[in-house]
């Protein structure tokens, strides 16, 4: 199984023992309980708390019988179970939070309103996340919420996977999206394979995504989404490139200071106009 397959199974946030189970099924088709123990050496006391987990998800079905078996949806449905799971959830966390907006508010607001009485309101410059999961959670919200353009600024683009879907409903929306990536020149012989395949696969799927690629090296990466030059709205995200510091103990910056914003959308055109080139990877 390839990594890109196998990592479908994380999204669909199975356990090992679930992901291990819903494998075979799709290789073996239909089987029973005790015949599945046996082919993936998951414990006799377990196998059947995982197929009810899966049945649940909607990713298996019980064939009733003496003995019960079990067999798998088809690799569509179960993708589009998923989907469905999922918005299912998120509609239940809406309304769950609906529910209890007015008790929360009347709780803590007079809290926070006591505690910001002395305080001299100030506008915040930029706050930070964690690189990973939770900038790429942010990054997904600045894409939600583009109202006209979006500029990228990456080395090779690695973790468009984590926001493909956001990035997908952004130019669905009609958004204008630019990606300047980083010249292959300058890049590790572990990331210009992966920068390749990815310009490969925008070009290929994405034609309305203007592609170029810096010929200097880039200080910072990251995301900013409608800039304004008269310095009052935009948003941004960006890392700032730290050769010495591991990936998972880097921060990345998100703010939403349109005079800041402005400056990192200034340095996106310095570059993209007078600094980079779009015949990379051009045969």
């Amino acid at each position: 199984m390839t990594e890109e397959a196998a990592g479908i199974f994380d999204r669909l946030g199975l356990t090992e023992y679930e992901t291990t189970a819903l494998t075979e099924l799709l290789t073996l088709g239909r089987t029973t309980a005790p015949n599945l123990a046996e082919a993936t050496g998951i414990p006799k006391a377990r196998i059947y708390g995982v197929l009810d987990s899966l049945s649940d998800r909607g990713y298996i079905e019980i064939v009733p019988g003496r003995p019960k078996e079990y067999q798998p949806k088809s690799p569509e449905e179960i993708l589009d179970r998923a989907r469905e799971n999922r918005r299912q959830d998120y509609e239940q966390f809406c309304q769950d939070l609906s529910d209890h907006r007015e008790a929360f508010l009347s709780e803590f607001r007079p809290r926070f309103e006591r505690a910001s009485e002395d305080i001299t309101p100030t506008e915040e410059l930029f706050h930070v996340v964690d690189v990973g999961e939770p900038s790429e959670r942010e990054t997904r919200r600045l894409y939600h919420d583009a109202e006209e353009r979006v500029r990228v600024i990456t080395k090779s683009f690695e973790y468009f996977d984590a926001v493909r879907p956001a990035f997908e409903e952004t130019l669905d929306r009609g958004i204008d999206v630019d990606v300047l990536f980083l010249h292959p020149e300058h890049l590790s012989d572990e990331n210009r394979p992966i920068q390749e395949r990815m310009v490969e696969r925008m070009t290929g799927e994405y034609p309305s995504v203007d592609l170029r690629f810096s010929e200097s090296k880039l200080p910072w990466r990251g995301t900013i989404v409608d800039p304004s030059m008269e310095y009052e709205t935009g948003n941004a995200l960006f890392l700032v490139e730290e050769k010495d510091i591991p990936l998972h103990m880097r921060q990345a910056a998100i703010t939403e200071n349109g005079s800041f914003v402005a400056g990192l959308q200034r340095y996106f055109e310095l570059v993209w106009e007078h600094e980079s080139d779009t015949s990379t990877y051009e045969p």
